[in-house]
């Protein structure tokens, strides 16, 4: 007999937590699902819309620092272009007067600089007997010409002129005829 007390009474214990663990689980009508699932929905648009955002953020920082430092990229070499023509002038003028050595001395400068600076990407523009073009030529004077051929064409150049990585980083500077 008090074993059967025994079981009735942990019977009633277990249907007693039963009935606790239902009242503890609260159902949820139809509506609230829907409010809550709107709800994950809009925190899940919001998570997407930061995170596209950020990855946006990302990417033109990147870009402006690449910008950075191609501007800065193309001041130094700007800066170094009187150095080029200079190489040049000297060369002509040594190759009119002084010993080999003096030449090929200069040459040699003058063709690792230059070499150096092909590397970054710069690259002078062909101008003398090119038609004028205004992308890349800059007129300085126009001299008359007989020669039909030599019209409109490139006589000579000045200056030389450049571009960086496509770029016009400077004019030539061009004679042309007319």
């Amino acid at each position: 007999m008090a074993k059967e007390l025994k079981d009735q009474k942990e019977k009633k214990t277990t249907k007693e937590a039963q009935e606790k663990k239902a009242e503890e689980k609260k159902v949820y009508t139809e509506g609230q699902m829907k409010e809550v699932a709107d709800k994950l929905a809009a925190e899940k648009d919001s998570y997407l819309r930061l995170m596209a955002e950020f990855d946006t953020f990302r990417r033109r920082s990147a870009e402006e620092k690449l910008a950075i430092t191609a501007s800065a990229a193309a001041k130094t070499i700007e800066g170094l272009l009187p150095i080029l023509d200079d190489c040049e002038r000297g060369m002509a003028l040594l190759g009119v007067s002084a010993e080999d050595s003096e030449t090929n001395g200069v040459a040699l400068i003058y063709k690792k600089l230059t070499d150096y600076l092909h590397t970054l990407g710069l690259k002078a523009i062909e101008a003398k007997g090119e038609p004028f073009d205004t992308d890349f030529h800059e007129a300085v004077t126009q001299f008359p010409t007989e020669d039909e051929a030599q019209k409109g064409k490139v006589i000579d150049v000045v200056q030389t002129g450049y571009t960086l990585n496509g770029k016009i980083l400077r004019y030539a500077k061009v004679v042309v005829g007319v």
